[in-house]
């Protein structure tokens, strides 16, 4: 009977990467169903540019976060 490895700690799923992949895929998508549906291409290029905007913000704070916790050593310390 083989013997079973012994499974590696997986490394923590990045998951603000993920959230910013998935906002800027709707700074792209957003306009173009906009503009699909009859918005002028000023009204899109206005949304593209706020959603970029938020989402530039967003990316910021969740890194500040995520270097706070570091030092912090996680969520759940008591200090």
């Amino acid at each position: 009977m083989p013997r079973p490895r012994p499974s590696a700690p997986r490394p923590a799923p990045d998951t603000t990467s993920d959230v910013i992949r998935w906002a800027a895929f709707s700074c792209v998508l957003v306009p173009v169903v906009l503009v699909w549906y009859g918005t002028s291409l000023a009204g899109a290029a206005g949304t593209a540019f706020g959603l970029a905007a938020v989402t530039a913000v967003c990316r910021v704070l969740l890194r500040r976060s995520e270097r706070c916790a570091a030092q912090r050593g996680g969520r759940h310390t008591r200090g």
